[in-house]
């Protein structure tokens, strides 16, 4: 059977410098006025959960248009500063091999399921070369959604009905959040323990297999593949 890899983003692929925070930063002062008094938490949740709680930290209340209002104001942010992202951020070790050596391969299709907005996303990957080898247009994205398990069924779905067929779907990730999106659709889920969840922590969410990071090809491909 091919295998559908699910990648997330941000400390599995990429560490963004904390960029992303200061976008939000940005937008939350363009889309309300507001300074960002408290943060809300980012670590493994998607860009609709996330603005959620960062509108009810400030007392505001969370419409669709100001939610609409504050992600255009994100994007926009990312858009003008992603340049900075190969001054303070970084392609995590082993990301980019890995990447091409999956592309390599007649039987895997490799997208994304991140909590970024799909542009935000296009933003944090192409500064290191991690765009060129992923299918953007059958991701699962953090505007679907704040719970992480519809975007892993939405990359499901997408890439099915663009390739007619079923897929054994893998998703890499460095929280138990994405662990627990691919268990509960039955998903092989690889921890890496490039972010602030310890292995052990990536076990106890359910991992099947987690990994100190992805420096070493050879095992996140026997990880990844059948």
């Amino acid at each position: 059977m091919n295998t559908l890899v699910l990648w997330d983003i941000d400390r599995t692929l990429v560490d963004a410098g904390g960029l992303g925070v200061d976008w939000y930063r940005t937008a939350l002062r363009a889309a309300a006025g507001l300074d960002m008094v408290r943060e809300p938490d980012f670590a493994g949740r998607t860009e609709r959960a996330i603005t959620l709680e960062l509108l009810a930290l400030h007392e505001l209340e969370a419409t669709e248009e100001l939610i609409a209002r504050l992600h255009a104001e994100l994007i926009d942010a990312a858009r003008r500063e992603h340049g900075l992202l190969t001054e303070r951020g970084r392609a995590l070790p082993g990301a980019l091999e890995v990447v091409r050596a999956l592309a390599r391969r007649d039987d895997v299709v490799q997208t994304l399921v991140t909590g970024n907005l799909v542009e935000i996303a296009r933003f944090k990957l192409a500064p290191f070369g991690l765009d060129e080898h992923l299918d953007f247009d059958i991701g699962g994205y953090g505007r679907l959604s704040e719970h992480r398990p519809e975007l892993v069924l939405e990359a499901v779905r997408l890439a099915s009905a663009k390739h007619g067929r079923e897929f054994r779907a893998v998703v890499v990730g460095d929280t138990p959040h994405d662990v627990r999106a691919a268990l509960h659709h039955d998903a092989v889920a690889v921890g890496v323990a490039t972010g602030r969840s310890s292995a052990e922590e990536l076990r106890e969410a359910g991992a099947h297999v987690v990994l100190a990071d992805l420096s070493d090809t050879d095992a996140v491909l026997a990880a990844v593949l059948p």
